[in-house]
């Protein structure tokens, strides 16, 4: 009896020391989770900051939010266009290049419908536009008004847009739609090969014209950002509703219009009025009386 015993006693030990090694196999073939760079920096700041070493530091991507104030823009630009008319009826005609177009803008930024994507902008614009006939072949003729192939008119326009902005640190896209109006204070006529303008018209309107300008202008583009500087660069179409002159002026029986449309392209410099992104004064300074009066700023005071 007793040998049975020890021969069982000596199988459990031999079988106790041979689990032994595979339990041990187990624990080192099983993977470990890796900690994430996040774990390791705050580990390391556990420690102490002059444990941070630069190979370490230069592995941390930490992004900085950007967000955008309501803040005001200020700036001047110049640009160059196309202008060409609708003519009804209908009426061969070029497209004329107008190098003039200059303006003052002021823009206030803001949120709208909880998002900060949005602004108003108005501004005061001096510009140049027209219109010149072709020769027409089906019918050997170059139309005229008042005895002028060609017009050229100096426009003075007060537009305003509701703008859709989207912001990048150094980069923002522009969109913006509105409206404008205008007075034309110049014209200057030109005879053309074939044509003959009376002197007394070559540089003045007659009656019939309509000097009040007014219509649609929307446009699109981009902007450099340099706080506290921006660069833009727009592209805007504009369409009057304003005709160039009474639609009776030629025949009170057959009425003729012409609206004017433009294209123009256009860059221009703006300073920001106040902070654009971060912290404006009126903010820090608040935060500064926090800090010191606590949040319950002013009570009992």
């Amino acid at each position: 009896m007793k040998k049975i015993f020890t021969i069982i006693l000596t199988l459990l030990i031999c079988t106790s020391l041979s689990a032994a090694p595979l339990e041990k196999d187990r624990k080192e073939r099983k993977p470990k989770k890796k900690a994430g760079k996040l774990e390791m920096l705050q580990k390391e700041l556990i420690r102490g900051a002059d444990t941070l070493t630069d190979e370490f530091l230069d592995t941390v991507v930490v992004k900085k939010a950007l967000v955008v104030n309501d803040y005001s823009l200020i700036g001047i630009q110049y640009g160059a266009g196309l202008s060409s008319v609708m003519w009804n009826p209908r009426q061969e005609q070029k497209m004329v290049f107008s190098p003039v177009n200059v303006g003052f803008t002021y823009t206030k930024y803001g949120q709208m419908f909880a998002m900060p994507f949005f602004a108003f902008k108005g501004g005061v614009f001096f510009t140049k536009e027209g219109y010149e006939f072709e020769y027409n072949e089906e019918y050997d003729y170059t139309y005229k008004i008042e005895g002028a192939e060609k017009a050229i008119m100096d426009v003075v326009e007060v537009p305003l847009f509701f703008q859709f902005h989207y912001d990048t640190w150094n980069f923002k896209f522009l969109a913006e739609i509105g409206c404008f109006g205008g007075y034309r204070i110049g014209i200057q006529r030109f005879p053309g090969k074939t044509g003959y303008v009376n002197p007394d018209l070559e540089h003045n309107f007659k009656d019939t014209d309509n000097r009040f300008d007014y219509g649609i202008k929307g446009g699109a583009g981009f902007a450099l950002v340099f706080d506290p500087f921006e660069i833009h660069i727009m592209a805007h179409y504009k369409h009057s509703f304003s005709s160039l002159y009474e639609p009776d002026h030629y025949s009170q029986y057959y009425y003729r219009f012409a609206y004017p449309s433009n294209i123009v392209v256009s860059a221009g410099v703006f300073f920001q009025l106040s902070k654009r992104t971060g912290k404006t004064k009126a903010e820090l300074k608040k935060q500064a009386k926090s800090m010191v009066y606590g949040d319950n700023l002013g009570q009992g005071r």
